[in-house]
């Protein structure tokens, strides 16, 4: 079937038999095209086929999350949604659907393995094939009938397209209907998938009875360990635990080519292992391979690091391994600087955590001495990815968004969002990972006067990297470009750490934080009241108008004023005051609110948006600090649309 628009231009007079017209159809693969690194991945590149056949594949692809990727075949491309809790056959799930880009036809049998560092970097399963048939939009006699290929290509415009699938797994009517009401920070790809009441429907279905490929019959678990699978082979060494995610990966290339001693030497600022042992620890002996897909191993295991080189260390002291360690903390610093005597790393936004790991298990603690380990169950394999017997790991429990990107508000979804003093329930469908970044003690040996580049270095020989954690490589001299990066990517931050510093427990200037702030003008709709010593007032209550003109609650501003800024600011807000509340929808706030007109505008400094809590759609300001009035800016000026980072939805 082809596009309209080719057909038209294919019978206009005005071409020859050799001309070319536009095709929108093929122009829509460019951004399957753009995406991808040919030469690195094992998907087929971009080809149009002139006839579609009607059929429909769902692939499960565990990439930054597990999802599921529901293709129709029709222009001559597989049109694409992703799928994150996959399609179900009971009506009452109106599954969430991220249309994403345009897939070639002969993606259709893709399963393997796409390597780390390229675009959906993850294990890829054939987990329903079969064909599909459009539905008239004109039911007859109160049924839906087969209906024609045009109706199916308006019906897709429209953004309701009905249509009848013939599979191994799913069968029956279906829908997918795209949603008119855009949230804050949507790019319009939002759909609903929705399964029609007929003979095929069952009650409380549950997608993950099914783990099996339609294709292979091989789990994920296979598919992610098999060699034979379509994967990308690489004759450049393994990344010895150090798995970016893909929208780092391209980014810190230039940082890495520049990781030379500070000594001249051309020597990577952490010292490697000699070629030997990287071969031994590449080799499949709790090493990593390209693709990040590790195997576990069996306990109990020997060290990667011999009890003599462990000796020989300066500073490394044998005695019993410790009950309890206070992590190390930063100080704050404004700027970002360039030095050969430091060490660079991104600042991951998470819960930072110290692992405990002995005889084959592991115990999370916060740094306030709370047990963690009971909430993040998908974090008691970290041992099988360490090899050693005995270790203290530090490093920071992360949530990743769909791009890859630490997000401290899905960790807040994680946990459970707080509002007053009640507790939500924890989203344990918010996957978590757990970042490593150093080595307090391992098989024996306190490691805390060690310096911490050598450190680093035993960490980096020592880990495996999988689903469950990735160790945090630095960059050496290069402060600057490094935080430049972490601003181009939204990030919170970077730390600077002296390559010699030891391990002390407390804070110390030997290690630095660097953040990444932004500004935004934000809308003042009331006031909350003060709390102890404080005087007039508690905090600002912000808003920004969406795209229907209402006000919606963003986030409360407290700090910023001293004790003169607060009177002013006191004495504007009660001429101010009023009784009606010009917000849309809820105002989530932990003291009483009283309201003020719209009439004034904010400069905000805050860290990141962060998502609503259920039921609220607007994000979140997290950190807000009052900078200033704008009298130069209307409210109506205080746009959600241009303030929140347009997120992109992955394949």
């Amino acid at each position: 079937m082809w596009p309209a628009a080719l057909v038209a231009c294919r019978n206009d007079p005005r071409f020859g038999r050799a001309a070319s017209c536009y095709n929108p159809t093929q122009m829509a693969l460019e951004e399957y095209k753009r995406k991808r690194r040919f030469e690195e991945t094992p998907e087929p590149p971009p080809k149009l086929e002139k006839k579609s056949k009607n059929r429909f594949v769902v692939q499960k692809h565990r990439a930054t999350r597990l999802h599921y990727d529901f293709r129709l075949e029709m222009e001559g491309v597989l049109k694409s949604w992703a799928v994150p809790k996959g399609p179900s056959l009971d009506p009452a799930d109106k599954r969430l659907a991220m249309q994403v880009e345009d897939h070639p036809v002969s993606y259709f049998d893709f399963e393997g393995i796409i390597p780390e560092g390229n675009y959906g970097a993850g294990s890829v399963m054939v987990w329903d094939v079969g064909t599909w048939q459009p539905l008239s939009p004109v039911p007859v006699n109160g049924q839906y009938v087969p209906g024609t290929e045009a109706e199916a290509t308006q019906m897709l415009a429209n953004g309701d397209l009905k249509f009848r699938l013939n599979g191994k797994r799913l069968k029956g009517d279906f829908a997918i209907v795209k949603m008119k009401g855009r949230r804050p920070g949507s790019k319009g790809n939002e759909w609903l998938m929705i399964k029609k009441h007929d003979d095929h429907e069952v009650s409380g279905y549950n997608i993950d009875e099914f783990d099996q490929s339609a294709l292979s019959g091989r789990s994920m678990a296979e598919i992610a360990g098999d060699e034979g699978s379509r994967e990308w082979k690489s004759d450049r060494p393994a990344s010895r635990g150090r798995v970016k995610a893909a929208w780092l990966a391209d980014s810190l290339a230039k940082l890495d080519k520049k990781k030379v001693s500070p000594r001249g030497k051309g020597k990577s600022s952490g010292a490697e292992p000699a070629e030997e042992k990287r071969k031994e620890i590449v080799s499949g002996n709790g090493g990593s391979s390209s693709t990040g897909a590790s195997k576990k191993s069996s306990w109990p295991r020997s060290s990667a690091i011999s009890a003599k080189e462990l000796a020989q260390l300066e500073g490394a002291v044998k005695r019993a391994m410790p009950a309890k360690i206070h992590p190390m903390l930063a100080t704050a610093i404004e700027d970002p600087f360039d030095s050969p005597d430091w060490l660079f790393e991104i600042k991951w936004d998470g819960y930072r955590a110290v692992a405990f790991i002995e005889d084959g298990r592991v115990r999370l603690v916060s740094r306030n001495q709370n047990e963690l380990t009971a909430g993040y169950p998908e974090l008691r394999d970290l041992p099988q990815f360490v090899k050693a017997e005995q270790a203290i790991i530090d490093g920071e429990i992360v949530a990743l968004d769909e791009e890859g990107r630490p997000s401290f508000s899905l960790m807040q979804q994680r946990t459970g969002f707080r509002s007053g003093k009640r507790r939500a329930t924890p989203q344990m469908d918010v996957p978590v990972l757990y970042y490593a970044f150093d080595l307090i003690y391992l098989d024996g040996y306190d490691l805390r006067r060690v310096n911490l580049e050598e450190r680093k270095r035993l960490l980096a020989s020592l880990l495996a990297p999988g689903d469950a954690m990735r160790y945090s490589d630095h960059y050496a001299e290069q402060g600057k470009a490094l935080f430049e990066l972490a601003r181009q990517k939204g990030l919170e931050g970077i730390l600077a750490k002296k390559r010699n510093s030891c391990y002390f427990e407390q804070r110390s200037r030997d290690w630095l934080k660097i953040k990444i702030t932004h500004r935004v003008e934000c809308v003042i709709g009331g006031y909350t009241e003060p709390e102890g010593t404080r005087i007039h007032f508690g905090s600002l209550v912000l808003g920004l108008y969406d795209s229907q003109g209402r006000l919606v609650h963003v986030g409360q501003a407290g700090t910023g004023f001293d004790r003169k800024g607060l009177t002013e600011m006191w004495g504007i807000l009660k001429k101010l005051e009023t009784k009606q509340n010009p917000f849309f929808g809820e105002v989530e706030a932990l003291r009483k609110v009283h309201w003020v007109k719209p009439e004034l505008v904010a400069e905000i400094e805050y860290s990141e948006w962060t998502h609503g809590s259920a039921g609220v759609n607007a994000p979140k300001l997290r950190a807000p600090v009052f900078q200033g009035l704008r009298h130069d800016k209307s409210p109506k000026e205080c746009l959600l649309e241009d303030s929140v980072p347009q997120p992109t939805a992955e394949n």
